[in-house]
């Protein structure tokens, strides 16, 4: 089975100590197919913390340094490892919709070969790994996970990355870590139409895997979300292991790959130069 890591961390993500050359002799070791560090670049805290001074819900700022030197790290680093790991040069570029300014700037870079979309807040509301759920009613839980959807669905219709990042990224933290069963089953329709617009754009989605490793125990998103997306006419999938750490990567990702031979699909998809690459899952 022909597997990849579309989606790792290193020492330029703000919760990651994983140091970036370990993180590539480690993806050489295991063989991957594809390999892309894909660090984060938020785009609502692109600068320093001075300049969101009036929106204080994020403890972390200046992410466009990050995203500079994860960047100019990995270009670098493709020259090393050549002929030795397809390392693919990739960024995961949170709330483009907090401010398209800056996500135009994002995927513009020539550099990049690959950009995930991903939403991991809010406007104004702080993002969902830090949100005190048991303070919250099942009202204001369930309007919280709705206004989650319709963000993602902004998103999807401005559409400029390559692939959607851990659609259900909120039942991480509300399901997983606190508990709380969720049921987004009645998100179902703007769930649908966020990925028949990706369809539609081109655009694809990732099976993230941390799930497995984490107390949520599935991929984000599901199979069932999965196997909509290609029903849908979705064609590009990639799988990410969205390791934080050099011990995590490529974890899981043979079950993703499994996840989506069950969905319907037999290719996976990484990038370069922002233009689709499949690969046989079964080789």
């Amino acid at each position: 089975m022909n597997l990849m890591d579309c989606h790792t961390h290193t020492q330029f993500s703000v919760d990651s100590e994983a140091d970036i050359n370990e993180m590539l002799e480690k993806a050489c070791a295991t063989g991957l197919a594809a390999y892309a560090v894909t660090d984060h670049a938020e785009c609502n805290r692109w600068y320093s913390a001075e300049h969101y001074a009036d929106d204080p819900t994020y403890p972390y700022y200046n992410f466009g340094d990050d995203f500079e030197n994860s960047v100019s790290s990995v270009t670098k680093l493709k020259e090393k490892y050549e002929g030795r790991l397809n390392l693919i040069c990739g960024t995961e570029m949170g709330q483009a919709t907090h401010n398209f300014e800056i996500a135009e700037k994002i995927i513009s870079d020539s550099r990049l070969d690959f950009v995930i979309g991903s939403m991991h807040q809010l406007p104004r509301t702080e993002d969902f790994a830090f949100l005190d759920y048991g303070a919250m009613s099942e009202d204001e839980i369930y309007a919280l996970a709705e206004r989650y959807f319709l963000e993602i669905h902004k998103l999807c219709q401005w559409g400029k990355f390559d692939v959607l990042g851990h659609l259900t990224y909120n039942l991480r933290y509300i399901k997983g870590n606190a508990g709380i069963d969720l049921d987004i089953t009645r998100f179902d329709e703007v769930i649908a139409e966020s990925l028949r617009l990706l369809a539609e754009k081109g655009r694809g989605i990732e099976i993230n895997t941390s799930g497995y490793r984490q107390k949520y125990g599935d991929s984000f998103p599901s199979l069932k979300y999965v196997k909509l997306f290609r029903d849908l006419g979705g064609e590009i999938i990639s799988v990410g292991s969205d390791a934080h750490t050099v011990e995590d990567l490529g974890k899981n990702v043979k079950d993703g790959a499994e996840t989506a031979l069950a969905a319907g699909f037999r290719h996976l998809c990484y990038f370069k130069e922002r233009k689709p690459q499949f690969i046989k899952i079964d080789g």
